[in-house]
């Protein structure tokens, strides 16, 4: 199968929304272990059925080049399926499933793909919405040849009355996971001729939910799925460095970034049940404003170290803040020994999740004896640029495999 690194390029840039900024820093702890059961699967529903002249009309103007790699129609179905949220409840999740119409006889192989940080349940894959992640990216992908899994996440979708776990490691890795399962199920009811190769890909917060993925499927699977590959860009993986460092430096003043780390913290104080109020946290006026606002509080663009108390930073700094530290470490995904083909891409000036989560997972794995890890710095890239490096990266990675 053949990529095109010049329709790529564009795809990447195209795709800016669906990979778009994630992050986090900070803590964790509860884990649910027992993933649902081996058949998840509630429904399937198909979407559509798109031919190849209609994926092409969705790229006009500027973005007409994807017209060029469209190869074959697809099938697109919403999946729901049960999984566990974090505080162990069974819930019912979804995402989105796309199939291309190949030639028969031809066996494929099955690409879940990780959705970076969204805001609004527009977003979503299993929405399909013009401009999403799953309607673009995703769709231009499943049209080359690709089966494509797609998960929401707890909190979007059928679970978009719940909050979303964002950059917790057990919540995006259990819904993925147990999206997978129901995925199959699907492909088995309906003969797809999957080559039984699962490939796994995101970037940012998807990033960190890729290789939070792998480390569920390699450690707790067994020989459930035939993992070949995992490729992860600019994801959060070593939260404890990461906490300190955003606790500790200025970063970027952009209010977009600072309430990344924000709604980080957040969801770790509402999943370890911390329960502390934002003045513990927060220095005022912020501490007010998070209160009534959560996540998308006006920061009054500053960096994040500059809206924390002198008291939370010394309590982290000097250890005594053991619940926020156990909560890092147990989000904690950069130490530990792969035995899938990885590679971690990063762009070496990101300002948003900095590059040593990758350089630090990479020297932690190479330490543990891994083989088959590679670090790709995106040399000058921040985390919009380095979308670019990723896709095309990624596509070259995958096309390798075939």
């Amino acid at each position: 199968m053949h990529f095109f690194k010049t329709g790529l390029l564009l795809l990447c840039l195209s795709s800016a929304l669906l990979l778009a900024p994630t992050s986090c820093t900070k803590p964790g702890d509860t884990d649910p272990v027992t993933p649902a059961t081996t058949n998840t699967l509630v429904s399937s529903t198909l979407i559509g059925q798109f031919t190849t002249d209609q994926l092409r009309s969705r790229f006009t103007g500027a973005s007409a080049a994807f017209q060029l790699f469209v190869r074959y129609p697809i099938s697109v179905y919403r999946v729901t399926y049960t999984t566990t949220n974090t505080d162990g409840t069974s819930i019912t999740a979804s995402g989105a499933l796309l199939i291309p119409t190949v030639n028969a006889g031809t066996a494929i192989p099955l690409l879940s793909i990780q959705h970076g940080t969204i805001t609004s349940d527009d977003g979503a894959p299993s929405n399909y919405q013009s401009g999403s992640e799953a309607y673009t990216f995703g769709s231009v992908f499943a049209s080359q040849g690709y089966i494509i899994a797609a998960p929401d996440y707890i909190g979007y979708g059928a679970s978009k009355d719940l909050p979303h776990t964002y950059e917790h490691r057990n919540g995006l890795a259990t819904a993925s996971l147990d999206m997978l399962r129901a995925v199959r199920q699907v492909l088995t009811n309906q003969s797809v001729n999957w080559d039984k190769r699962l490939l796994i890909a995101g970037y940012s917060e998807g990033g960190y939910a890729t290789l939070a993925l792998q480390k569920k499927i390699e450690e707790e699977t067994g020989s459930e799925f035939n993992l070949v590959a995992s490729s992860c860009g600019a994801g959060a993986y070593d939260k404890p460095a990461f906490l300190k460092q955003i606790l500790n430096n200025t970063t970027s003043t952009d209010p977009s970034i600072s309430r990344l780390y924000l709604w980080v913290l957040l969801t770790y104080d509402r999943i370890y049940k911390f329960n502390r109020p934002t003045s513990y946290y927060f220095k005022e006026p912020y501490a007010t404003r998070i209160a009534a606002n959560g996540y998308t509080a006006d920061l009054g663009g500053l960096s994040f170290n500059q809206v924390v108390t002198d008291s939370f930073k010394q309590a982290v700094n000097d250890g005594t803040a053991t619940d926020i530290i156990k909560a890092a470490q147990d989000n904690d995904i950069h130490d530990w020994k792969p035995r899938t083909n990885t590679r971690l891409y990063h762009g070496d000036a990101d300002d948003t999740v900095l590059f040593l989560n990758s350089q630090n997972a990479y020297d932690a794995m190479i330490a543990r004896g891994a083989t088959n890890v590679q670090l790709i710095p995106l040399r000058g890239a921040n985390h919009a640029t380095g979308i670019l490096g990723y896709i095309t990266g990624t596509y070259d990675f995958f096309s390798t495999l075939q």
